[in-house]
């Protein structure tokens, strides 16, 4: 059965490390938006150049999808079988981003694009997250993917717990 997965949340909430899981478990492609949105001088991709591409990555027939990028969230929510929200609380989020800069420094990840920058913009958007996008993600998966199992985890913990459960079930 083909995996085609969708994981959301805030900056810090672990999606990269549970997307790298999920590809993992699966031997399935993962792609981090963030490396596809942003070059190497963290300039970004124009609007429409990074829907095309993403309008190419869910024509595939598996992969595993990390970042938010709610103006195209909808490209990937039509395609996807399975969405993963991590819903966590501004804190562990905060800590995440934190324990990430200490590891691996500043600047940005080639890998996967995030870019370890620690701004009093991002603290706030991170800190607001739940109250200004989690309404807005939540809204654009019930329009666009009321056919998709969606799993959301609260916590680090639970996230991790779900990644065992999704592998398992749906490798069995």
């Amino acid at each position: 059965m083909d995996q085609r997965i969708v994981i959301i949340g805030c900056g810090g909430s672990g999606k990269t490390t549970l997307a790298n899981r999920l590809a993992v478990g699966f031997g399935i492609p993962v792609t981090h938006l963030d490396a596809v949105y942003y070059d190497d001088e963290w300039n970004p991709l124009p609007q429409e150049e990074f829907a095309a591409v993403q309008e190419e990555l869910v024509a595939d027939p598996e992969w595993v999808i990390d970042g938010n990028y709610a103006s195209t969230l909808p490209i990937r929510l039509r395609r996807a079988t399975t969405v993963v929200f991590l819903d966590l609380p501004p804190l562990p989020c905060l800590w995440g981003i934190a324990q990430r800069r200490w590891r691996h420094g500043g600047g940005q990840d080639g890998r996967t694009g995030v870019y370890n920058r620690i701004t009093w913009d991002f603290i706030r958007y991170v800190w607001n997250y739940r109250t200004t996008m989690r309404p807005r993600v939540r809204a654009l998966i019930a329009e666009h993917a009321p056919h998709v199992e969606v799993h959301v985890a609260t916590s680090r913990r639970a996230a991790d717990r779900l990644a065992r459960r999704i592998i398992t079930r749906l490798t069995d």
